[in-house]
């Protein structure tokens, strides 16, 4: 069912969204505060509006892709906005990475005109935008997801609800400090490995030949972490904790500053001091539970059905 669908927006993922929506049939209404961005969108086929009233007022959904928290109120709350414009029935996706606190606060206020807002981060860059292989992560009313996940599925190849309206930008969130994080520990290791004397490519090589390299990283958490469930211990902490020891002994050695070992080989040390020694060496993982107070325990069919959706 194609629609009539506004888009917020157009810089370098906002663009290869509404260009996707276009080519997938939707009648689509463009908006940006640079108009020579619309170029390619008119050329496609989609209209140009002046204000964002133009685009609230004719859009049966709307979209807007901002660089943050602060645009995105602006966008919503100013005079002539999406709160002043949109009609009660309308629905609303916002793809911008935002703070769940404001998108709650946001999605509270157009609920009261009958307007559903639906935070909806997107993974996979640029590139992913324009070829429209894009993780979507939505929150808000399940029903609304359900009658429009047609529309998101033209922008994304995998389009995923995950809770109530700012859970998505919370599971962005979470995605991308691990993402980000990740970044910087390869960064770590490969000057280590480097600067003990391996060639990059044959240390890339060796590092996907592993065990954490043949597999979907994630993917491991499943047995173990996601189920509170340790045993039998496949590598103990005590042996992870003299790896540790030794990757160190050799970082300084060699003048390699390695934080986040650091950090990782501190959990590994109170573990033994819990004496968690010979149990396995993700054990560590449930003291950031502790420190945060979060209980995660799920089933072995939770887990199942999960890796069972791709």
């Amino acid at each position: 069912m194609n629609m009539k669908v506004g888009y917020i927006g157009l810089g370098s993922m906002g663009a290869g969204m509404a260009l996707n929506l276009r080519k997938a049939g939707h009648d689509v209404v463009v908006h940006d505060v640079r108009k020579e961005l619309a170029e390619p969108h008119l050329a496609a086929g989609s209209t140009w509006a002046e204000t964002i009233s133009d685009v609230a007022r004719s859009a049966q959904v709307v979209f807007t892709s901002l660089p943050g928290p602060k645009e995105m109120q602006a966008v919503a709350f100013n005079q002539g906005g999406l709160l002043d414009a949109m009609q009660p029935g309308t629905v609303w996706f916002d793809v911008s990475t935002n703070s769940p606190t404001v998108v709650r606060e946001t999605a509270k206020r157009f609920a009261e005109k009958g307007i559903a807002m639906l935070d909806a981060p997107v993974s996979g860059g640029p590139a992913g935008s324009r070829s429209g292989k894009l993780a979507i992560y939505v929150g808000g009313d399940r029903d609304v997801f359900d009658r429009y996940k047609h529309v998101l599925d033209a922008i994304g190849d995998e389009v995923m609800y995950v809770g109530s309206v700012g859970a998505g930008n919370s599971a962005k969130l979470v995605h991308n400090c691990a993402s980000f994080s990740i970044r910087l520990l390869i960064a770590e290791v490969f000057t280590l490995g480097v600067k003990a004397g391996v060639e990059p490519a044959e240390l890339w090589h060796a590092m996907r030949m592993g065990a954490v390299g043949r597999s979907r990283t994630f993917d491991r958490i499943g047995d173990q972490y996601l189920q509170s469930k340790y045993d039998p211990p496949s590598f103990t902490v005590r042996l992870a904790h003299k790896d540790l020891t030794l990757g160190l002994e050799l970082a300084e050695q060699l003048g390699v500053p390695m934080k986040f070992t650091e950090a990782a080989f501190r959990d590994f040390s109170e573990a033994i001091e819990r004496g968690w020694a010979d149990g396995d060496a993700r054990l560590p993982m449930q003291l950031q539970n502790e420190r945060a107070d979060v209980t995660i325990k799920l089933t072995a069919e939770q887990v199942k059905q999960t890796l069972a959706r791709g």
